[in-house]
């Protein structure tokens, strides 16, 4: 386990957890929180163990997954900057469901279960924004299964990167897009099939691709591609 790192009060405020906390709330709060750094490949929680902690992503990416007896795994979601992870643990105080592992290194804030549950106890504006959270992270559960029972692997990955694209100055992107073999796992596909589909999306100018970015030229096309209609 990694050494914490000295906190500065400052980085609590940037957090939207912790947007509605005073200063002396912050203060208080302070002692209970940690500041981690962890290498690419981190096991940040295991899937069967017990959940003892909040983390909450500052910088780097992470991943959700499933692993199998056979050291297989299926990418739930990619995680980045400000997401957070470990509070249906702490909430039911049931064992994980799911390993989370960094895919770069990074910054984190580790919470502990009593600061974590004592700060929902009297904010209701947290409460509120972690459960609104889990809804979306219901939602996009529901999508997932929609997509791997009702769409092809062409469409699941044209969903998978509108779903993933942001929309930076008129264009939609994928600033960071995952390797193929993630998405391969993220999809339940082949990573040559992936390969097949995101080059095929190039040359019917659906999309550009830059190394790790994706831009994409014509989001209603990948739209309809990607539904389940």
């Amino acid at each position: 386990m990694p050494a914490p790192i000295a906190l500065n009060p400052q980085i609590l405020k940037t957090v939207p957890l912790f947007s509605s906390f005073s200063d002396q709330q912050i203060a208080a709060l302070l002692p209970g929180v940690q500041q981690r750094s962890y290498p690419r490949g981190a096991a940040i929680l295991r899937a069967g163990e017990e959940t003892e902690a909040l983390y909450i992503v500052l910088s780097g990416r992470v991943k959700v997954l499933i692993p199998d007896e056979e050291g297989h795994e299926v990418i739930l979601t990619v995680m980045g900057a400000q997401d957070f992870v470990g509070e249906m643990g702490l909430l039911d105080s049931l064992p994980s469901s799911a390993t989370v592992e960094t895919l770069e290194p990074c910054e984190m804030l580790r919470i502990p279960r009593t600061a974590f549950l004592a700060c929902l106890e009297s904010h209701a504006e947290m409460a509120m924004l972690v459960l609104r959270n889990m809804v979306k992270r219901l939602r996009d559960a529901d999508r997932k299964i929609e997509s791997l029972a009702l769409i092809d692997v062409y469409g699941r990955v044209a969903r998978l990167i509108i779903d993933m694209a942001e929309n930076i100055d008129g264009q939609w992107i994928v600033q960071r897009a995952p390797a193929k073999q993630e998405i391969a796992r993220m999809i339940g596909a082949s990573r040559e099939m992936v390969s097949r589909v995101v080059k095929d999306l190039q040359e019917k100018n659906l999309i550009v691709t830059d190394k790790r970015k994706i831009i994409v030229l014509d989001r209603k096309s990948m739209a309809q591609r990607g539904s389940a209609d």
